[in-house]
């Protein structure tokens, strides 16, 4: 979403933050952030559990494409449910990459919300919800199904066994999947969230196109992974403990 002569690199971008607004600039949003992880992960882990604790109370063991189909279903309902807090997090955070007299300045997320239902209406909190709900659907079975499959194949397959080298090493590759297949939605849904304008995806795609190419589709993919990565880890280990139901 970088503007005019913004740095084009991860590392540029966080050094022209720093400079530009201080380190605490990094966190900018991180109320908003909280506020979809308390929405959006709280739906999308709960309904997944439970759909499959029921699945194989029924006496089956679901396979890798029964797994995947629970996960998306959890997945899309946690991106409806966490929609909101979603796009107050994403202009959050892109309003340090923005010019002083363009930012929003919202002071935590109640405050955005309450503005964009003042200024924009509140069907502004579900600005972009289908490419959310589908990033979501496509990460929870990214992250949740791969990591089950993964770590079953690790157990069945290396000498590691149900070790703790094994939940992290399943974590890894989890994290990894999901960050490349969540990519090309990633983009588009910051777009369409941090836009006030309603734009069609076709269009969106069409004109990222234009300037970036095929490239576009794995904008940003390092600071995801570096994102999905440590946050896979302790969500999957914390599953296998039963500490999210």
């Amino acid at each position: 979403m970088r503007k005019g002569d913004a740095p084009k690199s991860m590392s540029g971008t966080f050094v022209h933050i720093v400079k530009t607004d201080g380190p605490l600039a990094l966190y900018s949003g991180i109320s908003a952030s909280l506020l979809r992880q308390l929405t959006y992960s709280t739906v999308r882990f709960g309904v997944y559990e439970e759909i499959k604790s029921r699945y194989t109370k029924s006496g089956h063991e679901p396979t890798f494409p029964v797994l995947t189909a629970m996960a998306m279903t959890s997945g899309f309902l946690g991106g409806i449910a966490g929609n909101f807090a979603d796009v107050l997090n994403v202009r959050m955070q892109h309003d340090a990459a923005l010019p002083v007299n363009e930012r929003r300045n919202y002071k935590h997320a109640i405050d955005g919300m309450a503005r964009m239902a003042r200024e924009e209406g509140a069907l502004s909190w579900f600005r972009g919800w289908l490419p959310n709900s589908s990033r979501a659907a496509v990460m929870t079975a990214g992250q949740l199904a791969t990591y089950d499959t993964f770590k079953k194949l690790l157990v069945d397959y290396t000498p590691l066994g149900d070790t703790l080298t094994t939940h992290f090493s399943a974590s890894f590759l989890a994290g990894l999947a999901a960050a490349t297949a969540t990519s090309p939605i990633d983009v588009i849904k910051t777009r369409v969230m941090s836009s006030t304008q309603k734009q069609g995806i076709l269009r969106i795609v069409g004109d990222i196109y234009k300037t970036d190419g095929l490239r576009w589709m794995f904008k940003g993919w390092v600071p995801s992974f570096l994102r999905l990565g440590p946050y896979v880890v302790p969500c999957s280990r914390a599953r296998d403990l039963g500490k999210i139901s």
